[in-house]
């Protein structure tokens, strides 16, 4: 088919080349460009004759980009596909038709916005339905309250507020609505907070995510009585956290039976496109309002959302702001009009269809895995999914509402609730990582606690995701759990063997995923302060990087305190095969170590200073004394020359050497006189962290010994227990000496036991440390 303005094809050209290079990775500098600023008042960009279409498109894209050095790559523009290209053009083709006359672009939009809301009131279930299009998701609803108060106060036009002061309004919300929706509402409409009325969840029958019906008609009455008026109730098809949906068709009876204006929103209005609903959904259908939002479900960028409405009335449409005679307002649904169009009905349909889908398998597949609790089990026409890790305490109820039996403590079960919701946050964001086309988010719940998310709804049309990223993710799922249970598990003996270890002080945080933290109490360590302590920091610094040099399975962090602003160390998630009791002594003694270290050479500058002032001293001491010895007449120039050639002296060479480990002053006559160094004083062991066990050869540090561990195999496990005896026994046999034990050794006679003393002192020198020298008189 011919189009018969060039224009139109002329733009839909234009907008493909300018969203081809916008996508683009590619990008040119502005010297590539030829952009060259010159100096003055106006901007660059501003300067000479200006820019041409392709510079600017490019500039975009470098302000769209950044700097992709520094940005991971899931921030790039994600690829909108041509169902995208689309809705984009609808916002250029609106742009255009509003340069037409006045009657054509009245026909034209009256003409798109009629289509639109019928379409939209067809695949949706809404009959007789008005349609009003908006930006903010939540701009509809408070139009909707606009349209319901000059509904109920007739003299709401004239009087104003007064009316509204003599009989307070009353908007209904549910406890599980979207955060920050009454505040909108309030500050849209110049309402007060007291008008707003939060009414709770169920907390005995039914989903604890379901507004409590019999409660809200309670709350009716009493403002009745009161001298309120009930104006609008908020219900939910499917919650912004769990996606639960509330009892529609008892609530639309309430709301009948006390004139109450019903509005429903939710992701689960989506369901109402297929062939089967279910009958809570079904309800919402009969409601006075309702909010859809088509382009997160259909994968649409920039389209607005819609809500449908009932009312006879056009003039208080009009007042309240959901018709309009711009047309401007009514090109809104362009974008909408043209996506429809391109997908058609089974492509809508289908894409909701895949969406459910997805959330479906997901479901049915954490059924079956361990240790993982799903919170919408009961809800089976959700397309949302919640789910979260759980491990279960010795006699407690492993469901959402955690009950502590009489023998375990409640601060117990407030630690496994924390250490539970600090390990579902690190599985939360491995997942997101590790499948990055699930969309899942991670959030938490006021009874739950920590949970992961999956809304396919609101994510799959645009990430693309398929059925196979379900399996992928509960094969990762499947991965991560035995390092969430032995994380659990090991926490508790972690705190033991910490707090049973002198020196080192367990740290209770519960946002840490890992085993536990840990922090060195030095010396000059002040308890009882907050405040940051440099020498804390200096130690914790090198024993993070000592265990970091060990190359363990282990990862180790350091950051401040929980509490205050002291030095930490942060050890990570662990495995079964770790040794805890290991790993803590070697933080200790490495710590340990660390602190006399810095001890020594905090007080070698000292050592040093007050060494060289005593060896001066000592010096010139000697030279007085070598003076005396000489005389006065050898001091004299010629005279001392030819006393010196009759009667040289036979003085040694004196000096002064500083033994730093002894921290005393030595003389050098023995280095100069047999010219060999020696220390007389054996230095001190230098102080280890090298405790630790032995291990295997390949062997990582804190890992269990495998001596009668199941995963040895039977022909290796021979051997590996051998060198390990072998490494033991050798290690043994250094510490005491064979020849002590005389049952062990035959006795030999006496006289073949009696060496020359001369022979055995030859024997044993070369073990004292001492230099070997022959006696001064064979050396003269």
């Amino acid at each position: 088919m011919d189009i018969a303005d060039p224009t139109l094809a002329e733009m839909g050209k234009n907008l493909k080349e300018a969203m081809k290079m916008l996508e683009d990775g590619q990008r040119r500098s502005e010297e590539e460009n030829g952009k060259k600023l010159i100096s003055g008042d106006i901007p660059g960009p501003l300067q000479g004759s200006g820019q041409d279409m392709v510079s600017i498109l490019q500039l975009v894209q470098n302000l769209m980009h950044g700097d992709e050095e520094e940005e991971p790559p899931s921030t790039r523009v994600q690829d909108i596909g041509e169902q995208g290209h689309i809705a984009l053009l609808g916002h250029s083709l609106g742009a255009y038709i509003s340069t037409l006359d006045k009657e054509k672009l009245r026909k034209l939009t009256t003409r798109i916005l009629s289509d639109t809301t019928l379409w939209l009131c067809r695949i949706f279930r809404y009959e007789n339905g008005c349609a009003y299009f908006h930006e903010e998701e939540r701009e509809g609803l408070a139009r909707i309250c606009r349209l319901a108060i000059h509904s109920r106060y007739e003299d709401f036009v004239v009087d104003g507020f007064n009316v509204l002061y003599n009989k307070k309004p009353v908007i209904y919300l549910s406890a599980a609505a979207r955060p920050g929706l009454g505040q909108y509402l309030c500050n849209q409409l110049g309402l007060p907070f007291p008008c707003l009325c939060r009414v709770p969840c169920n907390t005995m029958f039914g989903s604890q995510h379901q507004m409590d019906v019999a409660f809200l008609e309670k709350l009716i009455k009493d403002d009745i009585e009161r001298g309120r008026l009930p104006l609008l109730l908020v219900a939910n098809a499917g919650t912004a956290a769990v996606g639960h949906t509330d009892k529609i068709g008892r609530l639309k009876e309430l709301c009948e039976q006390y004139g109450i204006w019903l509005h429903v929103e939710g992701v689960n209005l989506a369901t109402l496109a297929l062939g089967y609903v279910s009958s809570s959904v079904l309800a919402a259908t009969k409601c006075d309002s309702m909010t859809l939002t088509p382009g997160p479900w259909l994968g649409l960028p920039a389209v607005p959302a819609v809500t449908l409405y009932k009312h006879d009335d056009p003039a208080l449409t009009l007042v309240a702001g959901l018709t309009s005679n711009k047309p401007a307002d009514k090109l809104r649904a362009l974008p909408l009009w043209l996506s429809l169009q391109y997908l058609g009905l089974d492509g809508i349909v289908e894409r909701i269809k895949h969406a459910c889908q997805l959330s479906q398998r997901l479901q049915e597949s954490l059924k079956k895995v361990d240790h993982i609790k799903i919170l919408v089990e009961d809800e089976l026409s959700s397309p949302v999914v919640v789910f979260r890790f759980f491990q279960e305490l010795p006699g407690s109820d492993p469901g959402p509402n955690v009950v502590p039996a009489p023998s375990v403590a409640p601060s117990a079960v407030g630690r496994e609730r924390h250490s539970c919701d600090a390990l579902n946050r690190w599985l939360g964001e491995q997942l997101k990582q590790l499948v990055p086309a699930s969309g899942l988010t991670v959030m938490d719940l006021e009874v739950e606690g920590t949970c992961v998310r999956f809304s396919p709804l609101m994510t799959a049309a645009a990430l693309g995701t398929r059925a196979e990223d379900m399996d992928q993710l509960v094969a990762c799922i499947h991965g991560k759990l035995p390092l969430l249970t032995c994380t659990l598990q090991l926490r508790e003996e972690f705190k033991q063997e910490v707090a049973g270890t002198a020196g080192l002080l367990y740290v209770d945080d519960p946002n840490w995923p890992g085993i536990g933290v840990v922090r060195y109490e030095h010396a000059n360590d002040d308890k009882n302060s907050l405040k940051l302590d440099p020498e804390g920091e200096k130690i914790h610094a090198g024993l993070l990087k000592k265990l970091n040099e060990l190359e363990s399975d282990l990862t180790f962090k350091m950051g401040p305190e929980y509490k205050s602003m002291k030095s930490c160390i942060y050890i990570g998630m662990a495995s079964d095969d770790v040794d805890v009791s290991e790993l803590v002594e070697t933080i200790a003694a490495t710590a340990r170590e660390i602190e006399e270290n810095s001890r020594l050479l905090e007080n070698m500058t000292e050592v040093v200073r007050k060494g060289i002032q005593e060896a001066q001293v000592q010096l010139q001491k000697a030279n007085e004394e070598r003076l005396l010895e000489e005389g006065v007449l050898r001091q004299i120039p010629v005279v001392g020359s030819v006393l010196n050639w009759f009667s040289p002296v036979q003085a040694s060479q004196k000096g002064r050497t500083f033994n730093l480990t002894a921290g005393s002053l030595e003389s050098t006559e023995h280095t100069y006189v047999y010219k060999v160094q020696g220390s007389g004083v054996t230095p001190p062991q230098t102080p280890s962290a090298a405790r630790t066990r032995q291990r295997l050869p390949g062997q990582k540090p804190f890992k269990r010994s495998l001596r009668g561990s199941d995963a040895v195999s039977e022909t290796s496990s021979v051997s590996h227990v051998d060198d390990l005896e072998k490494m033991e026994h050798l290690s043994g046999g250094q510490d005491a000496p064979e020849a002590d034990s005389p049952e062990q050794h035959p006795g030999p006679p006496a006289a073949e036991a009696e060496q020359p003393r001369a022979l055995q002192d030859g024997a044993q020198r070369p073990d004292d440390g001492r230099p070997q020298v022959e006696d001064p008189e064979n050396l003269r």
